[in-house]
């Protein structure tokens, strides 16, 4: 099974937007197989009403229902967090990409490599 990949909120704000390194990224996963999922919360922040773009991208990801075991290493992960900062839609795709050993794409790396002291075998790459 190829490794997949994680993205938040904000790559796919990128996408939308039509950034050159999201549109890039985003391009050669598609061409390499590579499965791409977002949490169910990751189109609640992103989602503002229905738009052709929004429509095409959204064709592209797997969308990850919740689930009582996300929740719970999710929660964890925001009593665990240093400095108790986390957000809880960040603590949502660390803990969904962890449980899949998924790499996470994020245009907020900082906070999202803070948690990585809770999820150390995610790999958090920048847009």
């Amino acid at each position: 099974m190829k490794q997949g990949v994680t993205f938040d909120a904000g790559v796919l704000i990128a996408l939308e937007r039509r950034k050159g390194r999201a549109l890039k990224v985003h391009k050669r996963l598609m061409e390499l197989g590579v499965a791409i999922s977002v949490p169910w919360v990751v189109v609640v922040e992103w989602w503002r009403g229905r738009t052709d773009v929004r429509e095409t991208i959204l064709r592209t990801v797997d969308v990850e229902l919740p689930s009582v075991a996300l929740a719970k290493l999710a929660g964890v992960a925001l009593a665990r967090a240093p400095g108790g900062r986390a957000m809880t839609i960040d603590a949502v795709v660390m803990a969904s990409a962890a449980l899949r050993g998924d790499v996470v794409y994020t245009t907020d790396f900082d906070d999202l490599e803070r948690l990585r002291a809770v999820f150390p075998s995610v790999r958090v790459l920048a847009i």
